[in-house]
């Protein structure tokens, strides 16, 4: 499960991270939220690179009646995504990178939940496998790109927070997933694992995280210290 992040890290490192043809534009972001527009990396096969766009986070298959089925779809899970009606098309040919600092969980503690930051442990920002669609709306509704979140079995790192993580992408491994020209679906589905024990470490944060209008650094400070 991936319900909300964080995209924090400078444009510049960014844009070296992904290798973007342009200097990567966006705000920074410390509770990015579904329904939310964020930024999100595709192919720009016009250009030969690639292309940091904004996203509405909620995917919404080309032949749904409405977007509200994009409440349902943030997130994707790795292993039947290749055969969902809502992920399938997308899984075959609109494959993207979705950069974050960090994504929340929130771990049960007696009756409250008490969230958590989950970040990489050589402090580099994380590349999580998504899937886009255009979605070109109804009479009342415009059109719209959307995408989501693909999530495999939570590793080591994730016990006690939750049994779901992102599928995060290696550096080496970005080319392969955005290419969508070669068919080789058993090689695309490898690259759908769960990140390796020791990637990644968990901070206690604030429980305004919470509440999707609070934004800023001071979400990262625990209440507790107050």
């Amino acid at each position: 499960m991936c319900g909300r992040y964080a995209l924090t890290v400078e444009p510049a490192v960014l844009s070296a991270l992904l290798a973007l043809r342009d200097l990567a534009e966006f705000d920074p972001r410390w509770n990015l939220a579904p329904s939310q527009s964020a930024p999100v990396v595709t192919r720009d096969d016009a250009r030969e690179g690639r292309a940091l766009r904004s996203m509405r986070w909620g995917l919404v298959p080309s032949w749904s009646k409405d977007s509200k089925i994009g409440y349902r779809t943030i997130n994707a899970r790795s292993e039947t995504a290749a055969t969902k009606p809502a992920f399938r098309s997308a899984y075959r040919k609109r494959r993207c990178l979705v950069p974050a600092s960090w994504f929340y969980e929130w771990r049960k503690e007696g009756k409250e939940k008490t969230p958590f930051r989950i970040q990489r442990t050589d402090g580099a920002p994380l590349v999580m496998a998504g899937l886009f669609e255009s979605w070109r709306g109804s009479a009342t509704e415009a059109l719209r790109t959307t995408f989501t979140i693909l999530t495999t079995a939570a590793n080591e790192d994730m016990e006690g927070l939750h049994d779901r993580m992102p599928c995060l992408l290696d550096r080496e491994d970005h080319d392969r997933w955005l290419d969508v020209e070669h068919d080789d679906m058993d090689a695309v589905a490898a690259l759908l694992r769960p990140a390796p024990a020791g990637t990644l470490e968990h901070h206690r944060v604030s429980q305004r995280v919470g509440n999707v209008r609070n934004e800023g650094p001071e979400l990262l400070t625990p209440d507790t210290l107050f």
